[in-house]
């Protein structure tokens, strides 16, 4: 009768010692289930600010940079520049006449014009002179608008990283640039026209439209031809993105300052404090403009 009652002690006694070490093991895994895990040194991890700063460079690309509001007028600066040296000569080779096309050599003028003999001569003359007359206009045009295309192309290729790491003297040149290519390109684009409009006002334009109306070609006039009128129009188009850029620039030059004076201020709060509060990260996005 004592055999049974001993069992059974014996067998609680071995459930009593085996059943404390199963609830120890297997609490944790059921408190982690329901919640993150806990990590007790918490002084080993960096800081949140330096892990959202250093998420914030890792994002950060050249392209972004480039492409921010104040990069892209500057791109399409770059290339309204390059349509308007485009135009120009275009111009000169258009309204050049036979003497541009004398000089293929694959270029027949007795079979492509219908002059003969004394007036020939008189257009070739005549076309030179008119050539003379306007290689001012197309020397100043090409060397104008590829001398600020590239300017304009350096300083997209210098602002390859955010504002708040490019020198506030690159941005006072790129704000003074734009400036004045706002003010220039319209100056430049009024006396273009007017030089333009005084050559063809001249004698030898009227007597040279008059021999090429004579013979059928009523398109070597002495109006502003659409080539010198793209260049005029492509020439107001980059004046107001010049325009656009400055505003863009002063808008990025105050955000840096705001920038500046706020990381200054949070220094001298962490000496005085003696750097053991964490103040929240700076945010640069007024200065990604």
């Amino acid at each position: 009768m004592s055999q049974p009652p001993r069992s059974n002690r014996g067998r609680r006694e071995r459930n009593g010692e085996q059943r404390p070490p199963r609830d120890d093991r297997w609490s944790s895994p059921d408190s982690s289930s329901s919640r993150p895990p806990y990590y007790p040194r918490e002084a080993d991890r960096p800081p949140r600010h330096q892990r959202d700063m250093r998420q914030e460079e890792h994002h950060d690309s050249r392209c972004t940079n480039i492409c921010s509001r104040r990069g892209i007028v500057l791109i399409c600066s770059v290339l309204t520049n390059a349509l308007v040296l485009i135009c120009v000569v275009a111009a000169q080779v258009v309204m050049s006449g036979m003497s541009a096309m004398g000089g293929m050599s694959s270029f027949d003028i007795n079979t492509n014009f219908n002059l003969q003999g004394t007036e020939l001569q008189q257009v070739r003359e005549l076309d030179m002179q008119y050539s003379q007359m306007r290689s001012p206009g197309i020397y100043c045009g090409v060397a104008f608008s590829l001398t600020f295309g590239v300017v304009s192309l350096l300083f997209v290729v210098a602002g390859n990283k955010p504002a708040y790491r490019m020198s506030q003297k690159l941005l006072v040149g790129a704000l003074a640039f734009q400036a004045v290519g706002a003010v220039v390109y319209v100056v430049a684009v009024g006396l273009y026209l007017h030089f333009v409009i005084k050559v063809n006002s001249t004698d030898v334009c009227k007597r040279r439209e008059i021999l090429y109306r004579r013979n059928g070609y009523t398109w070597m006039n002495c109006d502003v031809s659409g080539a010198d009128a793209a260049v005029a129009l492509f020439g107001l188009i980059t004046a107001i993105l010049y325009a656009a850029g400055t505003g863009l620039t002063v808008q990025t030059i105050r955000g840096l300052k705001r920038y500046l004076e706020e990381k200054r201020r949070r220094d001298a709060e962490k000496r005085q404090s003696g750097g053991t509060n964490q103040s929240a990260p700076l945010r640069a996005e007024t200065t990604s403009v």
